[in-house]
């Protein structure tokens, strides 16, 4: 199964935060309180998505932390990036795969392309998106979908 984790999910909750709030900058402490997700998994959430620079911080009395960027510009790929490392399916889809039956594989290039798929969908999804587009809780009718692809070339 396909499925980001709890700590991203979460990080994607810390980042739509911000970027309702994108007119100040908001303690660990209020995007907690806020998200009502624990101060100490807020604070390593923050911490990686600064690393990544999708956030940014100011120390002091006044400070906390805001998006790097308007959240059109930040991608569901970055945010799973940041939290959970590059997206790979299968051990020969990640750059750092060490597959031993890679040489004499025959379906490795197909999830190759079927993760460069899913990476490119996830880049063409932003925070934005996520945050103010909510999409239906049923799965997509993927032959529909497909369909109209074909259609569409």
């Amino acid at each position: 199964m396909l499925r980001i984790s709890k700590l991203t999910d979460y990080g994607t909750l810390v980042l739509a935060h911000l970027a309702i709030h994108r007119d100040h900058l908001s303690s660990a402490g209020q995007v907690a309180d806020a998200t009502r997700i624990g101060q100490a998994t807020v604070s390593k959430l923050l911490k990686s998505l600064a690393h990544a620079g999708l956030v940014t911080s100011e120390r002091g009395v006044q400070g906390g932390y805001a998006l790097a960027r308007a959240p059109e510009l930040i991608s569901a790929a970055e945010i799973i990036d940041a939290l959970d490392g590059p997206v790979a399916i299968t051990e020969c889809s990640s750059s750092e795969g060490s597959c031993t039956l890679e040489e004499f594989c025959q379906v490795g290039s197909a999830w190759q392309r079927i993760n460069i798929g899913i990476r490119k969908a996830l880049q063409q999804v932003s925070l934005a998106d996520l945050q103010l587009r909510p999409y239906p809780l049923a799965p997509p009718d993927l032959k529909a979908e497909l369909t109209d692809t074909v259609v569409a070339t």
